[in-house]
This record gives C-alpha cells, sequence and structure tokens, in this order.
C-alpha cells in the first residue's frame, strides 16, 4: 500500500516516525508538508499545492489547520488515492461541519473516507465522530490500516497467583505509539492498578489530542482517548482483581 500522509507539525510528524517504525514492509510512507499559513477560504487550491505530488493509495490527513481539508479533494485527485482518513484530535483543525462537507465532497469523488475522532477510536470495521455516533469503515485500505494502527488493542496475559501482568503484546497499537508505549509499562503491574495506570500511562506519553471540552462528547478528546485504553486493559485484567465484600456491623449472615 502507497500511503502519503500529510503533516504540518509536531503532532503529525510523531505518528509518521510511529507508522514508518512500526507498518508492514509492503507498505510505503511518503510525506508532504502542508504549508503553514492558509486563507479562511481557499478558492484555487492549486495555488498552494506542488506542481507534482506522489502517486498513493491511503492518504493520511495530520494537519494541524482546517485549510488542508480544503486541499484534500485535490490531493486525493492528483495522487489518484482511493481513501483518505483524516484525523480529528482537535475540532479547530477539522470542525464537526467541515468534515461532514469533507465526507460529502470525497464521496461524490467516488473517495472512500474516514474522519475518526478522536483518532484512536478507528477501527478496521467503524470509527466514533461522537460519544452516540459510529459510522462504518467502507473501504479495505482503510481497513488495512485500522487493522495496524487506531483503537489500541493489547493482548494481556495475568498470572493468576500474583495477580500481575507477565506480558503485555501490541495487537494494535495507536497511531502515534501511545498503546506500545503503555504495554512495555504494563508488565508487572497488578491487575488492581492496570486501569488506571494504563489511563496514566496515556496522559504522560503524552497525548497530543485537544483538551479543550468537546461538544460532541462533552468532554475533552484527551479524556475520551485515554478512556479508551483505559477501558481496554480493565475489561482484560477484571476477572483478576480483588474483590473486598465488606458486612455491615451487627448483620448476621444465614446459613
Amino acid at each position: 500500500m502507497r500511503i502519503l500522509a500529510i503533516i504540518s507539525g509536531d503532532y503529525g510528524r510523531r505518528h509518521v516516525d510511529n507508522i514508518q517504525a512500526r507498518c508492514p514492509r509492503e507498505w510505503s510512507i511518503e510525506t508532504w508538508q502542508a504549508p503553514a499559513v492558509l486563507p479562511p477560504v481557499i478558492d484555487y487550491p492549486e495555488e498552494y499545492l506542488p506542481d507534482a505530488m506522489p502517486p498513493a493509495d491511503l492518504i493520511l490527513s495530520f494537519a494541524e489547520h482546517k485549510g488542508v481539508a480544503e486541499l484534500l479533494p485535490d490531493i486525493a485527485d492528483r495522487t489518484g488515492a482511493q481513501a483518505v482518513i483524516a484525523a480529528v484530535d482537535n475540532e479547530s483543525w477539522l470542525p464537526r461541519g467541515l468534515a461532514r462537507q469533507l465526507r460529502g465532497w470525497l464521496q461524490a469523488m467516488g473517495v472512500a473516507v474516514a474522519t475518526p475522532k478522536p483518532l484512536c477510536a478507528l477501527t478496521d470495521s467503524s470509527y466514533k465522530i461522537g460519544r452516540r455516533q459510529t459510522l462504518p469503515v467502507t473501504h479495505p485500505l482503510i481497513a488495512e490500516f485500522a487493522q495496524n494502527f487506531g483503537q489500541p488493542s493489547l493482548a494481556l496475559t495475568v498470572d493468576p497467583q500474583t495477580r500481575q501482568i507477565v506480558t503485555a503484546d501490541v495487537v494494535r497499537d495507536a497511531v502515534c505509539g501511545c498503546a506500545r508505549y503503555a504495554a512495555e509499562r504494563l508488565v508487572g503491574v497488578s491487575a488492581d492498578e492496570a486501569g488506571e495506570r494504563a489511563g496514566l500511562l496515556h496522559h504522560h506519553y503524552p497525548c497530543l489530542a485537544s483538551m479543550g471540552v468537546d461538544s460532541d462528547y462533552g468532554d475533552t478528546l484527551m479524556h475520551i482517548s485515554g478512556n479508551l485504553l483505559k477501558d481496554h486493559v480493565e475489561e482484560q485484567v477484571r476477572s483478576f482483581k480483588m474483590v473486598q465484600r465488606i458486612t455491615p456491623h451487627g448483620l448476621v449472615q444465614a446459613d
């Protein structure tokens, strides 16, 4: 698979570095640095694009400027891309209304698109755009990417005697590499503490999703992202956690 990743700062560069380090060998990754300054409305996209762009099957947009979304249809046309993943880790980088327009523009061209919000809410079958809003993944290239990068998936092994995590294998990393970072540091952690530790590791990585409250979730995208990892870990260790039962004073249990 030929991938063109669009970046404009450290947020996107970290994503690209992790993909290049961990992707299947048959993938090829090209990077395009988007313009640092774009007008509020782009009337002539060709003025902001290079004369030639590398051919691509899949475009990954990690841009930190909403104007880049307006360039994506022209970029898809120039590269021959069949699919686009446009990350929404900050509402100001890709507002919900523009994300909806982008999906319409690309679908009208016959180009599949996913706009996961946050980016680590992407799986090979669906992606979230809000608390109760999920859209299907409709193209095999997006699904192939999401089998490797997207919503964190770890395979944890817990010692039933010590109730500690003894292995933590990465099934699917977050695009930024956070899941792998957390997995390496969960080994040796008690099942009782694993969920909270995963949430802290996500925060310390650090996650670069927005810390502003997002109206589609009523929470910050950083918090939503962290809970995806935390809840996933909690689910796997729940049966190994110590359950404390408290008997009220004076209560006599029947035989």
